[in-house]
C-alpha cells in the first residue's frame, strides 16, 4: 500500500480490477458464424411477436427469423441485439435464430472489427 493512499482507497481499487478481470474471463472464446453451414451476423429490427422478428442480416438483406423451441424460453431476445442467423434452404427470405450475443460480447466483435460494416452498430 502506498503511503498517498488509505486502506479503503486500496481496497477500492483492487476490487475494480477483479471485476475487469472477471468480465474478462467470461468473454471467454466468443462464437462466430460457421460460414459453411450458412450461418450469418444479424441485427435484431423488429420485434413480430410468436417468436418472430425481423433481421438486417449481413448480406443486405432483411429476413424473417424464428427462435427455435429449445432457445425460446432460454434466450430473451430484444431489438438491436446482436445474433446468428441461419437462413433456410428452401425459403432464403426466412431465417431461425441459431445463438444470441451479450452487450460485452457484440462490443468486443465490434472493437476487434469482426463484424461487417452493414450490421456494425456497437461503434
Amino acid at each position: 500500500m502506498s503511503p498517498d493512499k488509505t486502506e479503503d482507497e486500496d481496497k477500492d481499487v483492487n476490487v475494480d480490477q477483479d471485476q475487469f478481470n472477471e468480465e474478462e474471463e467470461s468473454l471467454g472464446r466468443v462464437i462466430l458464424p460457421n460460414k459453411k453451414k450458412g450461418e450469418m451476423f444479424g441485427i435484431v429490427e423488429k420485434m413480430e411477436g410468436a417468436s418472430r422478428l425481423s433481421v438486417m442480416c449481413e448480406d443486405g438483406y432483411t429476413r424473417n427469423a424464428r427462435i427455435p423451441g429449445r432457445m425460446r424460453k432460454r434466450m430473451w431476445i430484444r431489438e438491436k441485439d446482436l445474433v446468428i442467423v441461419k437462413p433456410w434452404e428452401f425459403q432464403p427470405e426466412k431465417a431461425d435464430v441459431v445463438y444470441r450475443y451479450t452487450k460485452t460480447q457484440a462490443s468486443y466483435l465490434s472493437r476487434n472489427h469482426m463484424l461487417p460494416e452493414v450490421i456494425d452498430i456497437f461503434k
